[in-house]
C-alpha cells in the first residue's frame, strides 16, 4: 500500500481539489458532534458554510460522551457527524452502532485506505507522529526504535503519559499489531523500568520535562513540538527548545506510529446528504492544508502541502499498518499496562 506522498516532502504542490463540487450542496444545517477541541477549526466551519450555505450547529464534548450520548439518542439523535480524534474511538463508534457506512467516489480517491474504516463508517482526515524527543545535551545515542525505550541504558530517563490516555494505549496496541502480545509485553515492563517519574501530564507536559531536567527522553505528537515551533508555548522557551532533538522512530522497520483524527456520519442523521458533503470538504485541499496549517498536524490526503511548522520536523517513514486492526488491540493493551504496573 502506498504511503503518503506528504510526508517525503515539504513543497508539493497541492492536487487540483477545490470547493466547486460543494457550492452545489442544497442550503440547510448540519449537526456535528465533536471532540475535537481546537480553536483552529473555526476556520473549517466557517468555510465550509460560505462554500455551501450550509450552517453548522456544534455539540462539543468528550468522545466517549459523544457516542453514549448519540446510542442513547437513538433514532431521535440529531447527530449528522461524529468527529473525534484516535482510531480507537472512531473504532467505538463504530462498535456502538452509531455510524452508518458512506458511499463516495470524493472520499475514496482522496483518502488511502489504511486511514479508512474497510466499511466506510469512518474516514481520517488528519494525523499526527508519535515519536522520541530528547535533550541534545545529556542524551549522546537516543533511541531509534520504540523497542530502543525499553533498553537497560535508559534507565531512570524516560517519561510517559498514563496508561488511561489513549495515544498510550494505541502506541501498545501498535506493537502489539507487530510484535504479539508477549513482546508487548516485555516492551511495556522495560519502559516502566526506565521511567523517571511516575506517568503524568499531557504531551506538551512530556516536553516541558526535558527543559526541566525531569526526562532526558520522552514520547509526543508531533503537533505539541510544531506549535512551539510557530508560536510561544508555556514553558517551552525558544532557547530551552533549541536543545531538544527528536528522532523518527523504526525508520529501518514499520515506521513511526500514527494517530488519526476523523470522523463519520450519524446512523441517523437528519441532514446525511450535508454531512457527505461535509466529510468530502474535509479531504479537499483546503481543508487538508488547514490542517496542518492552522493545527501543526500531517494531512491524510497525499500530495497536500505541509505548513512550515511540520515540514521542520523533516522527511520520515510513517507505518501505514491498519488502523481498524490497532484499535482492536486496545483493551489488550490496557490489560499489559495493568500487569506490568504502567500507571
Amino acid at each position: 500500500m502506498p504511503r503518503p506522498a506528504f510526508l517525503f516532502t515539504s513543497a508539493l504542490t497541492a492536487a487540483a481539489v477545490t470547493l466547486g463540487p460543494l457550492a452545489a450542496a442544497a442550503e440547510g444545517e448540519l449537526n456535528l458532534y465533536s471532540s475535537r477541541h481546537y480553536d483552529t477549526d473555526e476556520r473549517l466551519y466557517s468555510d465550509f458554510t460560505e462554500a455551501t450555505g450550509i450552517a453548522i450547529n456544534r455539540i462539543e464534548g468528550k468522545a466517549d460522551e459523544l457516542i453514549a450520548r448519540m446510542k442513547a439518542e437513538g433514532a431521535n439523535s440529531p447527530a449528522d457527524i461524529l468527529l473525534t480524534v484516535d482510531t480507537s474511538r472512531l473504532e467505538r463508534a463504530k462498535d456502538a452502532g452509531v455510524l452508518q457506512s458512506v458511499d463516495s467516489d470524493v472520499l475514496e480517491a482522496r483518502i488511502p485506505a489504511y486511514l479508512q474504516d474497510s466499511d466506510n463508517q469512518w474516514f481520517g482526515f488528519s494525523q499526527r507522529a508519535r515519536i522520541i524527543f530528547y535533550d541534545k545535551n545529556d542524551v549522546e545515542n537516543p533511541p531509534q526504535t520504540y523497542a530502543d525505550l525499553a533498553d537497560p541504558a535508559y534507565n531512570g530517563m524516560v517519561c510517559h503519559r498514563s496508561s488511561t490516555n489513549v495515544y498510550s494505549q494505541t502506541l501498545l496496541a501498535s506493537v502489539i499489531e507487530h510484535a504479539g502480545a508477549e513482546a508487548a509485553t516485555a516492551w511495556a515492563q522495560g519502559v516502566v523500568d526506565n521511567f523517571a517519574r511516575k506517568p503524568q501530564g499531557g504531551d506538551t507536559d512530556q516536553l516541558r520535562g526535558l527543559v526541566s531536567g525531569e526526562c532526558d527522553i520522552s514520547i509526543s505528537n508531533t503537533y505539541y513540538f510544531a506549535r512551539s515551533i510557530r508560536r510561544d508555548v508555556d514553558g517551552l522557551p525558544t532557547e530551552a527548545r533549541d536543545n531538544i532533538g527528536w528522532v523518527f522512530p523504526s525508520q529501518n522497520a514499520e515506521g513511526a506510529h500514527m494517530n488519526l483524527s476523523g470522523g463519520g456520519v450519524a446512523l441517523n442523521a437528519p441532514n446525511r446528504d450535508n454531512a457527505v458533503a461535509f466529510l468530502e470538504y474535509l479531504a479537499s485541499d483546503q481543508a487538508q492544508q488547514y490542517f496542518s496549517a492552522g493545527n501543526d498536524e500531517y494531512p491524510a490526503v497525499p500530495g497536500v502541502a505541509l505548513s512550515p511548522s511540520v515540514a521542520a520536523l523533516g522527511l520520515f517513514k510513517p507505518d501505514d499498518v491498519d488502523l481498524s486492526a490497532v484499535a482492536k488491540n486496545v483493551p489488550e493493551a490496557q490489560r499489559i499496562f495493568n500487569t506490568v504496573g504502567w500507571q
